[in-house]
């Protein structure tokens, strides 16, 4: 499937941090392609946006605000995702996200190998403004999670945790 210029772009998470899922969504008219994430994914995304930007070397607007990046209902995901690819094609000015639905890895011996189908996928193009809010967007989102602890990285939860470099014995200050 492709959709582009996509008309808008979006990714947000339901539910409470530690049991929260993550989605990306693109529109393009009446077609809407909701697809279930990790919360890697996001941050990672959003990270290589910014960083193909700033080797653009081009000034990006700010696109959309925050407020107009809410996930649009019904959430129907089409599946989860597996590897997602970003680049910028300079010479139509815009993004090409593609998104392949994930495979689970399978030994070459495996007769379960020969069951699984081609992957889907979905080739996403929006402009630089429009990824540039998505951006900023999934920051907000991963940030809205469990904090990391300063030790090991692992999430945090409200009664704490066990922390591996702490040898799980240290009490919480």
């Amino acid at each position: 499937m492709d959709l582009g210029p996509v008309d808008r772009i979006t990714t947000d998470a339901v539910g409470e941090p530690g049991m929260r899922t993550f989605y990306l969504q693109a529109r393009q008219a009446d077609a809407t392609v909701t697809v279930v994430v990790e919360k890697e994914q996001v941050q990672l995304l959003g990270a290589s946006i910014l960083e193909l930007l700033a080797n653009a070397g081009r000034e990006t607007g700010e696109g959309p605000g925050d407020d107009e990046l809410d996930l649009e209902e019904p959430i129907e995901p089409r599946w989860r995702a597996g590897r997602l690819s970003i680049g910028l094609d300079e010479e139509r000015d815009l993004f090409l996200l593609e998104v392949e639905e994930f495979q689970p890895e399978l030994e070459e011996d495996d007769p379960d190998r020969l069951l699984l189908e081609e992957p889907e996928s979905v080739r996403l193009w929006a402009t630089r403004e429009q990824m540039f809010a998505l951006s900023r967007h999934a920051a907000a989102v991963a940030e809205r999670g469990r904090p990391a602890c300063q030790f090991c990285g692992n999430p945090i939860d409200p009664s704490g945790h066990a922390c591996p470099a702490m040898n799980g014995h240290h009490e919480r200050a």
